[in-house]
């Protein structure tokens, strides 16, 4: 360290000597972090007012030397502070304005004590200069890491941070109307086919640390950057910061990790602090990266909180996730499983108490339901094969507990399983991997499966699977042979056709069977409320009738004349609201069909109320 320091004030002294008057003897040395300067107090004390103050509190011992403590940006800046109070030039560039800005600060070089004095210069260049360029307020936020906290005093950090909003939320506008065409029908409309030249700023910002990063990409969510292009951003710092500085990203990494080393900690607060800046949106982030910081979060140790954010944003969008991503390795104790099953039974969880998708929404929200809603039937299906599939895949460890497998297995509803080949797969291996199971374990496994829903081969595989107990065997055997039944019946439908009421009802159980819960009772309420139209038209129509039938009693009273029995007979004709449904009948209806459409109007009103 004293060999550093030594160099340091011998370069120090040399770059001071090339441009210090030399004829002129000097009359005070300043020490800055090691450097050492011999200059001359009058150019000094007319630029800056804390030399100022010191030479002056000593005016009397005739001060000699003087030590700078904490001076922001060390010898460097002082140098250049230096040569700002003896008049020599040198250029301001968006590399040292921060410097500049923070050591004419500590040194009181203000427009009290000069006109156009050092901090003033700078200011004016961040403002007119560093602000209008992108790029330039990268480079400036870089400076001010070392600069912190005066930089952030100085009000640099946030001038540069809301320049760089603004900036990209401008270019995004600018390209979004560049990607506006007009359609062969004359409307306007969006290419999306057509790139993005909006978003170059993505790289650009990579290179921040992490805790300007981070306030950079709150401005821009404020300024309404678009999702799109901060999830990217997130991707490209996580990739810079994470799978290029270490093997935490892979799967295929060191298992072990040291959650006391500075860079572990470092990469721990990379990952929860994306986490906490992912958009809100779904389907935004690929789900490849979510489970990458998912594997990243669980070798890192991170807080509970950032791994359960996690696992919802994965559970909303689990449908398109693949079997890879869900073999997250277990980064426990040796003797644990190979894969981290409690993780993704949460997942599951997660995905089968999310809310409903956007379609599913306006169905919803026309039949009140109090039961929590529930993931599509598209969804469901497709999570439960890549659930059959992960059950299949970590089976064969030893290390697996029944508990843990049955828990992954029972994660979804039972009508997410249309066919049961997946699953009786998955525990024929588990039944293979784990021979020492007891009878007891076994039939808690069988349970599981609903034999009925396996296919004829696996039907057939499993009649003969010494791994099974016994009474599964005998179910097995059981609905195959109704299968059978069905099958020989089935042959012989065109022959002896069932009635149509009965054939309604097999098709319609046969739906029901195939649906969920919630869709079944959606369909009955709509049902329902069919219904309830067509009795609201019918009592209408009772209405009018019997308004025309008093009318007609009134008139009978005054009158009783064959003109009037003429007029009630034509009257009658037209208040019959069966009459059109008819066309074997007279065109006026009969006192026996009057009754009979009476007594239909009452037997509906009876079975729908």
């Amino acid at each position: 360290m004293d060999k550093q320091q030594l160099s340091l004030a011998k370069s120090a002294r040399q770059r001071c000597n090339e441009w210090i008057f030399r004829d002129v003897p000097s009359d005070i040395t300043i020490e800055v972090n090691g450097g050492t300067f011999a200059l001359h107090k009058f150019p000094l004390v007319s630029r800056s007012g804390r030399i100022r103050r010191l030479v002056a509190e000593h005016r009397d011992s005739d001060i000699s030397r003087v030590e700078l403590l904490n001076l922001p940006g060390g010898a460097d800046s002082f140098e250049l502070a230096a040569k700002f109070c003896y008049g020599i030039n040198f250029e301001i560039t968006s590399s040292n304005v921060a410097q500049l800005c923070c050591v004419s600060d500590y040194l009181e070089m203000t427009e009290e004590f000069s006109k156009d004095n050092l901090g003033s210069r700078a200011e004016e260049y961040i403002d007119s200069i560093v602000c209008k360029n992108l790029e330039m307020c990268v480079e400036v936020l870089q400076q001010c890491e070392k600069l912190l906290p005066l930089a952030d005093e100085l009000k640099i950090v946030n001038r540069c941070i809301d320049a760089i909003a603004s900036k990209a939320c401008a270019e995004q506008i600018a390209s979004s109307f560049s990607r506006l065409e007009y359609s062969s029908s004359g409307r306007l409309h969006m290419n999306r086919q057509a790139k993005c030249e909006g978003d170059w700023w993505i790289e650009d910002l990579s290179v921040l640390r992490i805790d300007l990063y981070q306030r950079v990409m709150t401005a821009m969510k404020c300024r309404g950057v678009r999702p799109e292009s901060i999830a990217a951003s997130l991707v490209s710092y996580a990739q810079k910061e994470l799978t290029k500085k270490s093997s935490t990203w892979n799967s295929s990494g060191q298992t072990k990790v040291d959650l006391t080393s500075s860079s572990t900690a470092n990469e721990r607060v990379v990952v929860e602090t994306i986490v906490s800046l992912l958009p809100i949106e779904k389907l935004v982030v690929p789900i490849t990266f979510l489970f990458g910081l998912l594997r990243s979060a669980v070798m890192l140790d991170c807080s509970i909180a950032c791994r359960l954010d996690l696992e919802r944003r994965i559970g909303s969008q689990l449908d398109i996730a693949t079997l890879d991503d869900l073999l997250i390795p277990s980064f426990r104790h040796a003797g644990d499983t190979l894969f981290d099953v409690d993780t993704v039974q949460r997942i599951l969880v997660n995905f089968s108490q999310q809310d409903a998708s956007d379609d599913d929404l306006d169905d919803a929200s026309v039949f009140e339901s109090d039961s929590p809603r529930s993931p599509s039937q598209t969804a469901l299906f497709k999570v439960a094969k890549l659930v059959d599939n992960y059950l299949a895949e970590i089976a064969p460890d030893a290390n697996l507990k029944l508990s843990k497998f049955m828990a992954i297995a029972e994660s979804l509803p039972a009508h997410a399983r249309t066919v049961h080949d997946g699953l009786y797969r998955a525990i024929d291996i588990y039944l293979k991997a784990h021979q020492a199971l007891s009878e007891t374990d076994r039939k808690k496994l069988s349970k599981l499966i609903d034999f009925q829903k396996l296919s004829q081969d696996a039907g057939a595989h499993a009649a003969q699977n010494e791994r099974l107990p016994l009474q599964s065997i005998v179910q097995v055997l059981y609905f195959e042979q109704l299968r059978l039944r069905n099958a020989l019946c089935n042959s012989y439908a065109d022959d002896d056709p069932k009635p149509m009421h009965q054939s309604w009802r097999i098709s319609s159980g046969a739906l029901s069977a195939a649906m969920s819960p919630r869709d079944n009772y959606a369909s009955l309420r709509r049902e329902n409320r069919e219904l309830k139209l067509e009795l609201a038209r019918l009592r209408m129509r009772l209405n009018d009738l019997e308004k025309e039938h008093v009318c007609m009693k009134r008139d009978m009273a005054r009158s009783h004349s064959r003109k009037f029995l003429t007029s009630f007979s034509k009257k009658i004709g037209k208040l019959s609201f069966f009459a059109h449904s008819s066309s074997r009948g007279s065109s006026s209806p009969s006192r026996h069909s009057y009754r009979t459409d009476s007594k239909v109007i009452e037997r509906t009103c009876a079975s729908t109320d």
